[in-house]
């Protein structure tokens, strides 16, 4: 295998550097450190869950408030870099759709969707250019996103992000789940989705890259993936602790001193398990 990393192709869309920075909601992953990842190469990704928390409009009217911050963030971020930048939309938000289709009035480049199967995305995209990203933890997830999407609305997604167990935030998977021996789960993971989507790609002539996502530490772990056939990776946590995210050092520095037995797994107010 080279040295050099070949860029993450999505369509017509070249992330230089193969990394997607995953999103952190609650105002984690906003225009400062979207735009400095897009300028490096990669490809900043904004959170779009709460980003009207904190404002006297989110007490009133939520909807609004999220979809007013929102815009704010992908203006800003736009306005700080040429660099790809997309907007993750989690299934489970009451405002899904409001949220998508502010996402694409506002042009960005793609849409990366998980925390329940993306249905129904491409009915808010239509006519739309942005590339749409569901993010699934089986191989049986992903064929039901992809035969699902062509049925419905004759689209096809243009990437599949596989997050395992050890990703932070929400997790596809059921509690009991997260008990199992996790040390080769996104290995077995990312292999299974991959048989499924080269079937699609050999019948159907397409490129659909897999993207691997969920405990990706560092570049031994990105080569990693990158050998076992996966054309880019999501990485988020590491990217806290960076001068460019947004939060107070003091959340930064709970970051730092955090030891591997101070995750620890949460209900979810939505309804799904979540590492925290």
């Amino acid at each position: 295998m080279s040295n050099k990393l070949k860029p993450l192709i999505i369509g017509d869309l070249e992330i230089k550097i193969p990394i997607i920075q995953g999103g952190m909601a609650v105002k984690i992953s906003t225009a400062s450190l979207v735009s400095a990842v897009a300028n490096y190469g990669g490809a900043g990704t904004i959170a779009s869950a709460a980003l009207g928390f904190g404002t006297p409009e989110n007490e009133t009217d939520f909807v609004k408030a999220s979809r007013d911050g929102l815009q704010r963030e992908i203006r800003q971020s736009k306005e700080r870099t040429k660099g790809v930048v997309g907007v993750n939309i989690m299934v489970a938000l009451s405002n899904y759709d409001d949220l998508v289709r502010t996402t694409v009035r506002e042009k960005v480049d793609f849409i990366v969707s998980g925390a329940g199967l993306p249905l129904r995305l491409p009915k808010f995209t239509e006519g739309s250019s942005i590339k749409l990203i569901p993010i699934v933890s089986s191989s049986r997830a992903a064929d039901i996103v992809i035969k699902s999407w062509k049925r419905r609305y004759n689209r096809l997604p243009d990437a599949i992000v596989v997050e395992g167990p050890l990703a932070g935030g929400h997790l596809g998977f059921k509690p009991e789940d997260l008990r199992l021996p996790k040390e080769n789960m996104l290995e077995n993971l990312v292999t299974d989705v991959l048989k499924v989507v080269k079937e699609y790609e050999k019948d159907l002539n397409i490129n659909m890259p897999v993207i691997a996502a969920g405990g990706i530490f560092d570049g031994k772990d990105v080569a990693k993936f990158l050998r076992l056939g996966a054309k880019g990776v999501q990485i988020a946590t590491r990217f806290v602790a960076t001068l460019e995210c947004s939060v107070a050092d003091e959340f930064k520095q709970l970051y730092l001193k955090a030891g591997e037995d101070d995750t620890i797994i949460i209900d979810s107010p939505v309804g799904m398990p979540g590492r925290q």
